[in-house]
């Protein structure tokens, strides 16, 4: 009798995308389903009932609240695919996970999609708390269910999430300001862009530029740092016209730091006369960051590793449900890693492989 584990042999692919296919998860490019629904067809496969229901028995359901990716910000993929490497993980020990993504500039969307995910009586929650209003009604919900929570990416301190799985971004924003003096060591003027939604909503981007700034306070470097608040950065014409007049006026200006993964946006928005004389710093491994790392528009950018947030809140929550392990207030950090265009194409390496095999 065929098993899972033969189809994905001659499909060559893991047994969880097949497992994915099969039970119509999604998370599978249309080539590899086709593929795979080719070799189910002509083999004749079909769920062994039996051992279908011996896997249902003690189910969780680990609901994750993320935001969506699109092509202009693909941050969010990552995660997206920790998850569900996470999920083919897990699922022999009887977890199940679903993804439940939302518009990340719409608070109502980050409401809306809860909703829709408490709807199937999740088991616990893996959540990006993306507003800090919504997420206290989020989370009153979900503690008056008893359902546990865990944050991602994202840490807001004074909640009973069992933990925090991403970067310390304190330190990150430090290391991006040593970064910055190692390029230009010389008493210097740097320029902060910021979006305004992040402002108010992004405990990590505000972290990242108190790091950066403490960074020259507590060495005793007289560099000065500006900021510069842009509307909406997707505004192409009003963030150009901005930034350049800003660097008109500011020539003094000689590094950038981005605190977000929107860096690639800043480059493509800056005069090649000002952007030759810049060193800029930014988040992030999107494909578009990269290629501004590659040909010399950005120095630096440091990675947050977001697919393995992904995966790890999936086993750190499992292992939670299944062994009780207390995980109170944990912080779980991950590596800090500083690419440049010689080491970027060795990073996410697990990203990768299960992206191109599914």
């Amino acid at each position: 009798m065929i098993t899972i584990k033969d189809i994905a042999k001659e499909a060559k692919v893991s047994e969880g995308t097949v497992d994915r296919v099969i039970h119509n998860r999604g998370g599978v490019s249309k080539k590899t389903q086709a593929r795979i629904e080719k070799i189910l067809e002509y083999h004749n496969f079909s769920v062994n009932p039996v051992a279908s229901a011996l896997a249902m028995k003690n189910k969780h359901f680990i609901a994750a609240l993320i935001p969506e990716h699109n092509d202009s910000d693909l941050f969010w993929k990552s995660p997206y695919l920790g998850i569900l490497k996470g999920a083919d993980d897990v699922k022999s020990f009887g977890v199940k996970v679903k993804n439940f993504t939302f518009n990340q500039y719409d608070p109502n969307s980050y409401l809306n999609t809860f909703h829709e995910l408490l709807k199937t009586k999740p088991t616990a929650v893996i959540m990006v708390p993306n507003f800090s209003k919504e997420t206290k009604l989020i989370v009153s919900k979900l503690e008056s269910l008893n359902i546990p929570y865990l944050f991602l990416n994202i840490d807001i301190d004074g909640f009973n999430n069992i933990a925090f799985v991403g970067q310390d971004s304190y330190m990150a924003g430090y290391i991006a300001g040593k970064l910055m003096h190692l390029s230009i060591p010389k008493h210097s003027t740097f320029l902060i862009i910021q979006a305004r939604h992040n402002i108010t909503k992004n405990n990590a981007v505000s972290n990242r530029i108190k790091g950066f700034n403490d960074f020259f306070l507590k060495n005793e470097i007289h560099s000065k740092t500006q900021t510069l608040k842009i509307e909406n950065l997707n505004n192409s014409l009003e963030t150009r016209e901005k930034i350049n007049l800003y660097l008109k006026q500011h020539p003094e200006i000689e590094g950038i730091f981005v605190p977000s993964s929107r860096i690639y946006i800043v480059v493509d928005c800056i005069s090649t006369n000002y952007l030759k004389n810049l060193k800029l710093i930014g988040f992030d491994n999107t494909p578009q960051n990269i290629e501004c790392l590659k040909n010399d528009s950005v120095s630096f950018l440091i990675s947050q590793k977001p697919f393995e947030q992904g995966y790890e809140s999936v086993r750190l929550l499992t292992d939670y449900l299944k062994n009780k392990k207390s995980l109170l207030n944990n912080k779980i950090y991950l590596p800090i890693d500083i690419l440049t265009k010689e080491n970027v194409d060795y990073n996410e390496r697990n990203k990768f492989v299960f992206e191109n095999v599914n």
